[in-house]
C-alpha cells in the first residue's frame, strides 16, 4: 500500500469518527472483522493464549489486545495509546433558543478550540441519546449522526465589527451559538433539536432522558498541494493516532506476550474522568488479563516494570510564517517521519532508553523519525504519556505525526506521515 492509499484510508476514518462514541463503534467494527471478540468490564474474563479481544469502556474509550501463544518471554507487555476526543462544540441538554425568527443552540466549547475557525462552516450533529431501558439502572443507549449540515455560525460583517481583523476576542457564551433554522414567528422552540433527533432514531422526544451531542465540522477532508503533499481535514488530532493503533494491533505479528492498544476520551480537557487516561481503567484491564491467564499479581507487577508504552498524539510542526515560534534545533517537519517528543519537564513522557527503542523500531519499520522540543521560553500542551505513566510506571515515549493548525476546525499534515506512524505501531507489535 502506498502512502497515498494510507492517506485516503485516514480520510475515510475521519469521516466516520465524528464523536468519541463513533470512534469506539468504528474500532469495534474494524477489529471484529479481524476476529477480535468482545469482553465486558463487569464480567469475569476467559482470556487464552492466542486470543484477540476488545473492551468498550463506557461507550467512549476503547481497549483491544492480543495474547501471544508463547507467553514466557521478557518484556511481555507492549502498549500503544491515543486519545479519541477533539476540540468541538458540545450541545447543552436544554439547548434551544428562539431569537427573532431564528432557532439557535446553546453550546459550550470543549477543549482548546481555535474559535474563529468554526465560523461560516456547515456543522452537523452526532453523539449519543439515552432513553428508558428494561430498568432504571440499565438505560438504553443509541448513537446518532445526522450526516447533514444543520448548523452554522455566521460571522459578523467587518462593516459592523470593525475589530474583526484586529484580534477580536470571541465570547464563548455569546458569539459561539450556532443557528439551526429559520422558523415561523409563532413556533415553540422548546425541544426543537430533540424532535429532529427523535425523528431520526424513531423514538418519542419525551422518551429521551439525556443526550451527549456535539456539533462537528461537516466538510470532508482532502489531499492538497500542487503535488499532493498534504492532507487538510478536521479531527486529525487525534484520529491519526487512532488509525495507527488500529492498524498496528490488527497487523502486528508478535506471538509472545501482550500487545495492547488503548484509546481514551477526555484528553482535551485533562484526562481526569472515569474513562480518561488519568483513571485506573487501563491498570484494571491489565490486571484482569493477568488474573484470567492464571498469573499472580507479582508476575503482573514484574511485567509492568519490563513493558513499554508508545503514547501517540499529534506534534507541533514548523510553521514557515512563524519560524520564531519553533525551537532553534529541534523542529518537526511535514513528511519527515514520526516525531519523538522530548521535554525535560516531562510534559511529554520520555527517557533515553525509550527514545532509543523507538528510533530502532522506526529503522526496522523502514520509516524516518525526528526529534522535537518546544522552545525553552514556551510551554506546549501535555498529552497522555506522562498521565498514564503515573498509574502504570512503565517506560513511556510520546510520539506522533507533525501537524499544522492544531485545534483548528481543519488541520494540516503531511501526506506521507500517517503511513510512517502506522508502520511504527505495527513494528512495536511485531
Amino acid at each position: 500500500m502506498s502512502y497515498l492509499d494510507t492517506a485516503n484510508n485516514l480520510l475515510e476514518t475521519v469521516e466516520r469518527c465524528v464523536s468519541p462514541f463513533h470512534v469506539v463503534k468504528y474500532a469495534e467494527e474494524k477489529l471484529a472483522e479481524k476476529g477480535f471478540g468482545r469482553l465486558e468490564m463487569d464480567k469475569k474474563w476467559k482470556v487464552t493464549p492466542g486470543g484477540k479481544y476488545f473492551i468498550n469502556v463506557y461507550d467512549t474509550s476503547f481497549v483491544a489486545f492480543t495474547v501471544g501463544e508463547e507467553f514466557e518471554d521478557k518484556k511481555k507487555i507492549r502498549i500503544a495509546t491515543a486519545h479519541n476526543d477533539f476540540p468541538c462544540l458540545r450541545i447543552k441538554p436544554k439547548c434551544d433558543i428562539k431569537d427573532g425568527n431564528y432557532i439557535k443552540l446553546n453550546v459550550e466549547v470543549y477543549g482548546g478550540a481555535i474559535l474563529s475557525t468554526w465560523f461560516d462552516r456547515p456543522l452537523s450533529v452526532a453523539g449519543k441519546i439515552v432513553t428508558k431501558g428494561e430498568n432504571e439502572f440499565s438505560p438504553k443507549v443509541m448513537l446518532v449522526d445526522l450526516k447533514k449540515p444543520i448548523l452554522v455560525l455566521p460571522n459578523l460583517a467587518p462593516h459592523i465589527n470593525r475589530d474583526i481583523n484586529k484580534g477580536y476576542e470571541y465570547n464563548k457564551q455569546k458569539d459561539m451559538l450556532p443557528i439551526m433554522d429559520v422558523v415561523e414567528d409563532d413556533i415553540n422552540e422548546e425541544g426543537y433539536l430533540l424532535k429532529c433527533i427523535a425523528d431520526r432514531i424513531s423514538v418519542e422526544p419525551e422518551d429521551i432522558l439525556d443526550m451527549e451531542l456535539i456539533a462537528y465540522q461537516y466538510d470532508e477532508g482532502c489531499i492538497v498541494g500542487a503535488n499532493d503533499t498534504m492532507i487538510s481535514s478536521p479531527r486529525l488530532d487525534n484520529i491519526t493516532s487512532v488509525e495507527a493503533c488500529l492498524y498496528g494491533i490488527a497487523n502486528g505479528t508478535r506471538n509472545k506476550g501482550i500487545n495492547l492498544i488503548a484509546m481514551f476520551d477526555n484528553e482535551e480537557i485533562g484526562s481526569g474522568s472515569k474513562q480518561g487516561a488519568g483513571s485506573l481503567i487501563l491498570n484494571m484491564i491489565l490486571e484482569k488479563i493477568y488474573l484470567s491467564l492464571g498469573r499472580s499479581r507479582e508476575e503482573f507487577l514484574t511485567d509492568i516494570a519490563e513493558g513499554i508504552i508508545i503514547s501517540s498524539d499529534v506534534a507541533h510542526c514548523y510553521h514557515p510564517n512563524y519560524s520564531e515560534k519553533n525551537d532553534v534545533t529541534m523542529k518537526a517537519m511535514l513528511n519527515s517521519g514520526v516525531v519523538i517528543k522530548k521535554d525535560s519537564m516531562q510534559k511529554y513522557a520520555n527517557d533515553s532508553e525509550g527514545v532509543a527503542i523507538v528510533k530502532v523500531l522506526c529503522e526496522k519499520a523502514g520509516v524516518k523519525s525526528q526529534l522535537f522540543s518546544n522552545r525553552s521560553d514556551a510551554t506546549g500542551g501535555s498529552t497522555l504519556g506522562s498521565i498514564i505513566s503515573k498509574s502504570i510506571p512503565m517506560r513511556t515515549v510520546d510520539v506522533g505525526v507533525p501537524l499544522l493548525a492544531m485545534h483548528s476546525a481543519r488541520e494540516l499534515m503531511g501526506v506521507e506521515d500517517q503511513e510512517a506512524l502506522n508502520l511504527l505501531v505495527k513494528q512495536l507489535f511485531s
